[in-house]
């Protein structure tokens, strides 16, 4: 994309307030490219700015809460400036965020490159000129085209998530879900599972390379119903030549990236196929699995509307283990959902145990409007949800710690981010463990991969490994 401008933009200053998943960061990655692209300059979400835009999350209440102030917070900040809002709480309660800032101008998820227009429109930028797609189904960028790297500031709400994402880039494959879980809005704010095409994917891996990035993350909202041909609702077991594992051996064969890593994937589709090309690809895919759990107990499942059961769950954690050497393996976990008494949280809590998990995401239930779970008898109060996350929340401390402890005299592959405030370099290694190292000289080892010796765990965050730089590798 070559957008230099071609007339001086009113538009000097943007603001990118993003909540969420990383389908959402995906999306916004692409905002902020176009931005660069027409000499914007990105600020932070706190600071004034001619151009605001908004991407809002609608998982759970406290998400719909956090993106209607957000809005508040941009229009409060900065008074004249054109706000733009879309995402998943637009596509489910527009009125809610229009009532926020009645000035804001509201982009629902169907209609997000309408969004792009829009910022075309408002950047100068001349009619017929390539944009890239926010639709996940249209062609988002063209092949290897020159981009710079990305900025550190101004695109997500959480500053150290964006500094420890800078050196890595979040790649959506697909969009859409049609699983209809019964706690979920998503399928009705996402729509219908739809997949990116295989050679759109596959530019963009080759820009994140060609821009300097060393990992790239798959992500989608159903990542494992991925067709390569733009399709939708494909079962991967009948889609041998088209789905997730073909689309990963063609980015294998076809690109030079060094790392990649799935963002999170149904346990249904972590098929031997997936683990064949894990476990063939010299590396390259990275040991860190991230397949969501959310109860323990069979008839909570079952009211969820999952397609597993815990048995087959703990079955397929204990094949990825044998299958892939160190992985790490991280469950959600959906506390206190409609049913959930204290024998279903028993023995959502012994089957944890079981588990030899490397970390758990816990949520809170949160009634959605329109799902079927917010009708079901129940309903668990918020002080008996309050506890069990709090015990959850212990187990993921415990598993994060366990796991990091493992890892200790041996040697990890650690792609680094940022420089702590001591001086060290934080990064993940490829099973997803932060480790501390000093870089030697003094230099700098942002976006290095360094080979590290596991030496200790830091006793201010004991789900750290401090180490040392055993070597460079260089890019590929």
């Amino acid at each position: 994309m070559n957008l230099s401008p071609a007339r001086p933009s009113q538009t000097r200053r943007a603001a990118i307030a993003n909540l969420g998943c990383k389908v959402n960061q995906a999306e916004m990655d692409a905002v902020e490219r176009l931005l660069r692209a027409r000499g914007v300059e990105l600020v932070g979400a706190h600071d004034s700015a001619d151009l605001v835009v908004v991407n809002t999350c609608t998982v759970t209440s406290i998400a719909d809460q956090k993106s209607r102030q957000a809005v508040r917070r941009a229009r409060r900040t900065s008074p004249n400036a054109q706000v733009l809002v879309t995402g998943c709480s637009v596509a489910v309660d527009a009125d809610s965020l229009a009532a926020a800032d009645p000035a804001a101008r509201l982009f629902g998820n169907e209609s997000k490159d309408q969004l792009l227009t829009e910022l075309a429109a408002l950047l100068d930028i001349p009619d017929g000129a390539e944009l890239p797609s926010l639709s996940g189904v249209d062609p988002a960028v063209a092949p290897a085209r020159p981009v710079g790297r990305e900025v550190d500031e101004g695109s997500v709400e959480d500053a150290f998530e964006r500094e420890i994402d800078r050196t890595r880039v979040f790649v959506k494959i697909q969009d859409g879900c049609s699983f209809h879980c019964t706690y979920c809005i998503i399928p009705r704010a996402r729509g219908p599972e739809r997949s990116v095409p295989a050679e759109t994917v596959l530019a963009e891996v080759r820009r994140a390379h060609s821009a300097g990035h060393r990992e790239v993350v798959l992500t989608g909202i159903n990542a494992g119903t991925y067709a390569a041909d733009g399709g939708d609702d494909v079962d991967p077991g009948t889609t041998a030549g088209s789905g997730l594992p073909a689309l990963v051996r063609r980015m294998l064969a076809e690109t030079e990236i060094e790392r990649i890593r799935l963002s999170s994937i149904e346990p249904q589709h972590v098929t031997d196929d997936l683990l064949e090309v894990w476990v063939g690809s010299e590396g390259r895919c990275l040991p860190h699995f991230h397949i969501p759990l959310q109860s323990g107990d069979d008839t909570i499942l079952r009211r969820m509307g999952r397609r597993y059961d815990a048995a087959s769950y703990g079955e397929l954690v204990g094949r990825v283990q044998r299958a892939i050497r160190g992985v790490a393996v991280h469950a959600d976990l959906i506390v206190g959902f409609p049913g959930e008494d204290d024998a279903a949280w028993a023995r959502t809590v012994a089957f944890l145990r079981s588990l030899d998990l490397a970390g758990i995401h816990v949520f809170r239930y949160s009634a959605r409007p329109g799902t079927a779970a917010a009708r079901m008898i129940g309903q668990v109060d918020g002080r008996t949800k309050k506890r069990r996350s709090a015990q959850a929340l212990a187990l993921a401390t415990e598993a994060r710690t366990r796991f990091a402890a493992r890892q200790l005299g041996g040697e990890l592959r650690v792609l680094f981010e940022r420089q702590l405030a001591n001086g060290l370099w934080l990064g993940h290694a490829e099973n997803h463990v932060l480790v501390e190292a000093a870089a030697t000289g003094g230099g700098s080892l942002e976006n290095v991969v360094g080979l590290v010796r596991a030496e200790s765990i830091d006793p201010a965050a004991l789900d750290r490994i401090v180490g040392r730089v055993l070597a460079i590798d260089p890019p590929r």
